[in-house]
């Protein structure tokens, strides 16, 4: 396909949404053990719940929502980058974290590309990358 635009369509990344069943746990997740920071907080009703976070960084939007007609919880891949694998591993694990082994495979066997996965409360994956 060859496509000819007259305009900027897509910018940026703006917003990223995670389908989550337990708020409060999520917060616990995502801004205790993740550090991310936790800048709107909306509750219409248990399963109308949306909080926003925030890398310390700044940068893409993370929006977690009670509210997921069309996704169901445990079905996100979120990919965050730290600057030292090893050391990300060791803090999480200290806080309690289910983390997995770090592995040096990302892009295939022998890319070098160091990383470790983990899940959210909700079994969302969430993947610390080395970059």
């Amino acid at each position: 396909m060859n496509f000819k635009f007259t305009m900027e369509i897509i910018r940026q990344l703006k917003m990223l949404s995670v389908p989550v069943t337990n708020m409060v746990n999520a917060k616990k997740f995502y801004v205790d053990a993740l550090g991310l920071k936790m800048i709107n907080d909306f509750r219409q009703d248990d399963s109308h719940w949306w909080v926003s976070l925030i890398l310390p960084e700044g940068g893409v939007t993370i929006t977690l929502a009670t509210h997921h007609e069309n996704m169901k919880p445990g079905t996100m891949k979120v990919y965050f980058a730290t600057s030292d694998v090893a050391a990300a591993h060791k803090e999480l694990s200290n806080k309690g974290v289910k983390v997995g082994e770090v592995k040096d495979d990302l892009f295939g066997p022998g890319s070098g590309v160091k990383w470790f996965n983990l899940e959210d409360p909700d079994g969302n994956q969430v993947l610390l990358v080395q970059a």
